[in-house]
């Protein structure tokens, strides 16, 4: 039973995380470090930053109302 809670949860969890796009810093440091091992990986709040100026650059990549 006590299993079966956590993996509802885990699993809740994980949705949450997908769908609110807090799951895009992990992505992208699992794909730095796969694709370029010698490359510095910015920390999370640079990612954050970099990832909104390119949202706010490019109008395709979605409104932002604030």
């Amino acid at each position: 039973m006590r299993s079966a809670f956590k993996r509802v949860i885990s699993g809740v969890r994980w949705y949450v995380r997908e769908l609110m796009d807090e799951s895009a810093y992990d992505r992208y440091v699992a794909h730095a470090h796969r694709n370029h091992p010698d490359a510095e990986v910015p920390n999370r709040r640079d990612f954050e930053r970099m990832r909104t100026d390119r949202q706010e650059a490019d109008p395709r990549q979605g409104f932002r109302c604030c």
